[in-house]
């Protein structure tokens, strides 16, 4: 490694701090030294400094720049230099301890006590994970690890400073957060820490005084962190540490869910569901859509699609089906996928704008071919789904392609007839209407040219009748605007004057 460490003169403010205050310490803390030792660029910056009280220290802040936040009690301040865009903050604290009052798992459930003169070393030792305890002297220029992080980096390791009991019992949030760095850096979870944390998981879910410890905001961040990252891997791994069973367990219903070999070579349920996962990643995935990243709420649709299968499975052998079916299992699927997101509030992380509502829609219509066939689609009902502001239409035929390359015929090849021949309808729609993108073209006509041509008071015939319209300039009947008042002619004998 070869790691380019930030300056102080980097950091104007703090350098001036020393200036005026020469036995004070500048340390960079945290994820920063741990991307900085990785090569990756730093996005949050948190720094530590010693040997100056919080007066002094939040006083020389308030002078020279913006303080967003004081917290004065636990020793941390949010700062926002002079000369830098006032979204660039960074966190500065003093060195502290952290006394867990009772050890169940409650971060809040903590007693802070800062202290200007403590040891780098004392202060790193109440953090998570060896790679998250190390710090970066900006004025002497050394690295501190006290905990082997910098070996744990170059082995690939996630590893709790010290006793993984005591870490995870301090706070539960670090036994999701570790599945979340293996993920995010592609790195295993060494193997007592794994342990600990597969035994711990069901405490996540404990409650005194008939409140979470944990709760689910936090829950549903952790776990939509791990999907970004990599979805495939998240959920083996969330499954692995039996995450999944206690957060999410309609998932595992769909372990041994078996289903008809010939559309699914590939094997159950579960097993088409991480295939789809992966694919997401894939290359075909990206020259298909342009390279576009899939959001959260496409993950969540792709993970969720099938989970109504289990629910609603009939077999030849206990049903006397004629073969395996899973009749409506979209519109149940939808259904559990709701409940199921709704309590663990996937929406409420703050700046993720996840939609558990969208997510269903996709599932609950996810069998929109197999039941609608793609060549007897009007075309306005191709337009309703697939270009539609009001729902998540892109995602939605993301959806369709991703389930279909992993729907394994017996020729090993992603089953995808049912999307090509989507594909080619809109393609011929957009010729047609000459548009382009992901858009298509604005109707020809608007509700007021419908009423002033047809002399009439607003109602539901005037959006009939646009419809109309509309279905045929899709369908290339109505090319332009003279066109459609033609026709408006045609069928002005159908309507009744205004009075």
């Amino acid at each position: 490694m070869n790691p380019q460490f930030p300056k102080l003169t980097a950091f104007p403010a703090l350098a001036s701090l020393v200036e005026e205050f020469p036995k004070t310490e500048v340390f960079l803390v945290g994820g920063a030294v741990r991307d900085t030792l990785l090569g990756k660029k730093i996005t949050d910056i948190d720094l530590l400094v010693r040997n100056i009280t919080g007066d002094e220290l939040g006083d020389f802040l308030a002078r020279v720049g913006r303080v967003v936040f004081a917290g004065k009690q636990f020793g941390v301040w949010k700062f926002n230099e002079i000369g830098r865009p006032r979204e660039e903050v960074y966190d500065i604290a003093l060195p502290r301890t952290e006394f867990s009052m009772h050890k169940q798992g409650i971060y809040k459930d903590f007693k802070v006590r800062t202290n200007p003169r403590l040891p780098i070393e004392e202060d790193l030792s109440r953090r998570d994970f060896t790679i998250n305890a190390m710090a970066y002297n900006l004025v002497e220029e050394k690295l501190i690890d006290p905990h082997q992080g910098q070996e744990d980096l170059k082995n690939k390791l996630i590893r709790t400073v010290g006793s993984s009991k005591e870490r995870f019992q301090e706070d539960y949030s670090r036994i999701l957060r570790a599945i979340r760095f293996s993920v995010q850096l592609g790195f295993a979870i060494e193997k007592q820490t794994l342990a600990t944390a597969t035994q711990m998981m069901p405490q996540i879910n404990n409650s005194i005084d008939g409140k979470r410890v944990l709760p689910h905001e936090v829950i549903a961040e952790e776990f939509l962190k791990s999907l970004a990252a990599n979805p495939a891997k998240a959920i083996m791994l969330w499954d692995k540490t039996h995450a999944l069973r206690e957060t999410l367990p309609e998932i595992l219903e769909t372990k041994g869910c078996v289903q008809p070999d010939n559309w699914h070579t590939e094997g159950d349920v579960w097993t088409h569901t991480l295939i789809a996962l992966s694919k997401l990643s894939s290359e075909e995935f990206k020259k298909e859509f342009n390279n576009e990243k899939p959001d959260l709420e496409l993950v969540l649709a792709v993970l969720f699609h099938d989970v109504g299968k289990p629910y609603t499975i009939k077999t030849p052998e206990k049903d006397g089906a004629d073969r395996i079916r899973f009749d409506g299992h979209d519109e149940v699927g939808a259904k559990v996928t709701k409940e199921a997101l709704d309590r663990i509030r996937i929406s409420a992380p703050p700046g993720v704008g996840v939609s558990a509502d969208h997510v269903a829609w996709m599932i609950s219509h996810h069998m929109l071919l197999v039941h609608g066939k793609p060549e007897t689609l009007r075309a306005d009902t191709i337009e309703k789904y697939f270009f539609s502001h009001r729902w998540p239409s892109r995602n939605f035929l993301k959806l369709l392609y991703v389930d279909g390359i992993a729907t394994i015929g017996h020729d090993g090849n992603g089953m995808t007839n049912l999307y090509d021949t989507l594909k080619e309808r809109i393609t011929e729609i957009k010729k047609k209407t000459g548009s382009h993108g992901t858009k298509l073209v604005k109707p020809l006509l608007t509700g007021k040219d419908v009423m002033d041509t047809l002399h009439r008071e607003p109602g539901p015939t005037i959006g009939t009748i646009l419809q109309e319209i509309r279905a045929k300039q899709l369908s290339g009947d109505l090319t332009s605007k003279a066109d459609a008042l033609e026709y408006l002619k045609n069928v002005s004998q159908q309507t009744t004057p205004r009075t």
